[in-house]
Formats: structure tokens, C-alpha cells, sequence
């Protein structure tokens, strides 16, 4: 399969660096300097994966991401100068799936890349495999229905735009109700075994989920944390 990946960034020398070394991997790189040629490349070439630098001119990075994944679930790595645990928390809150900081090696994000694209790519073979044998293509509790082939999530009539991680989150806990899963094990299962990151990600997806399904995200109705192990999906009735 054909990747396309999108390096936004101001700094020439990073976008250049890293498409040698991802296009000698055979990925397709798309280059952009500035917030808006990044939305504008987004649009037109339909990437596969988004690397987005935060501090660029025009449109920061932020907004760049707010904007996409508002539109598209499309994996994004985020780049910053800064190190601050505030800035990768606040990129991972907003749907980002990975975060480096500068100065970063090419060869480590590349190996970033592989790995998101990889659980991405099993992810969809996945879930077709399985509905393909049990049949299965929807998932519906009370109040709350998940349409696999369609990757959509209704709370009562309302329809909910979640991200990647946040539907592939649910979607886990959703199959295997009143089965607790650890925070590792959700982030091996979602993010890939060779994810770099750690499971902070996971409870800041988790907390970002009850916020879109959760009608009281305090006092959750459908994924309940179970202190000192991780997470459950309860219902007691599946309709």
C-alpha cells in the first residue's frame, strides 16, 4: 500500500531531512512551511499520516490540528521545540496520536510513522476480518449505537464525531463489555505494540471519550475506571 505523509513545518532543513529518509522508505511526502499550505496540502493530497510542527507562521500548529481532525480522522504527529509536559498533553487532549520533541531523530520518527500507519492498517483488516465471520456490524446498548463498517457513533439520536483512538478506544471496551482492560493493554491493542509513547495517552483519550458519550463524564454511565487496573465497559443490557 501507498502512503502519503505531510511534513508541516517552517524549518526547511527538518522537512528536507525527513522526506529523504521517509521517501527512501518508499512513503510519498507532501511538504508544507506554514499553517495554511499545510490545510491547503491536507485538502488537496489526502494524506495518510500528518507530521505537524506547532510553532509555524500563519496558522499554528494547533489550529492546524483542530481543524483536521474536526474534518478527518487522520493520525498526526506532533513537533515542538518546547518540552513542557502541558504541550504534550495538550496535543495528545485535542486527538493527537504521538508527540516528539526537538531535536528529534529522522530515523525514530520514521519508525513513529511505521508503527501508526502499521495498527492503522491492522486495525482495518482487522475489524473487517471479524465482522466478515461473525457478522457483526453493529454494536448497540441502550442510548448508545456503534456502526463498525461506518466508524459512527450515536448518543440517543444525536450523532458524535470522534477521532481514530477515540473510536478504536470504544469500539474495544464496546465488544468485550464488563471485561477490564489494563492501560497497557489498551495501548498496545490500539496504539500498537511499538507505540513510543505511555499511558498517560490512554487516560487522556479515555477522559476526552466520556466527554463526547457521557452525559456525565464525572460519573460515567458506560466506561467505568477501575482504580488500580484501568477500564471497563459496562452495560447490563445489549439491545
Amino acid at each position: 500500500m501507498d502512503w502519503t505523509i505531510l511534513i508541516a513545518d517552517d524549518e526547511t532543513n527538518i522537512t528536507d531531512v525527513c522526506a529523504r529518509y521517509l521517501e527512501r522508505e518508499g512513503y510519498r511526502v507532501v511538504t508544507a512551511s506554514d499553517g495554511d499550505e499545510a490545510l491547503e496540502k491536507w485538502r488537496r493530497e489526502s494524506p495518510d499520516l500528518i507530521v505537524l510542527d506547532l510553532m509555524m507562521p500563519k496558522k499554528n500548529g494547533w489550529e492546524v490540528c483542530e481543524t483536521v481532525l474536526n474534518e478527518q480522522d487522520v493520525p498526526i504527529i506532533m513537533l515542538t521545540a518546547r518540552g513542557e509536559e502541558t504541550d504534550r498533553l495538550m496535543g495528545l487532549t485535542m486527538g493527537a496520536d504521538d508527540y516528539m520533541t526537538k531535536p528529534f531523530s529522522p530515523r525514530e520518527l520514521v519508525l513513529r510513522i511505521k508503527a501508526i500507519l502499521r495498527r492503522v492498517r491492522r486495525a482495518g483488516e482487522g475489524r473487517m476480518t471479524e465482522m466478515s465471520a461473525n457478522g457483526v456490524h453493529e454494536l448497540c446498548y441502550p442510548g448508545l449505537q456503534i456502526h463498525l463498517l461506518h466508524r459512527s457513533v450515536r448518543i440517543g439520536d444525536r450523532s458524535v464525531e470522534l477521532t481514530v483512538k477515540e473510536f478504536e478506544l470504544l469500539s474495544l471496551l464496546a465488544s468485550r463489555p464488563g471485561q477490564v482492560f489494563s492501560r497497557n493493554q489498551l495501548l498496545d491493542m490500539v496504539w500498537d505494540a511499538d507505540y513510543f509513547g505511555d499511558t498517560t495517552t490512554v487516560t487522556v483519550h479515555i477522559r476526552r471519550l466520556r466527554e463526547k458519550i457521557e452525559a456525565s463524564p464525572s460519573e460515567p454511565r458506560y466506561i467505568k475506571t477501575v482504580w488500580g487496573i484501568g477500564y471497563k465497559f459496562e452495560s447490563r443490557d445489549r439491545v
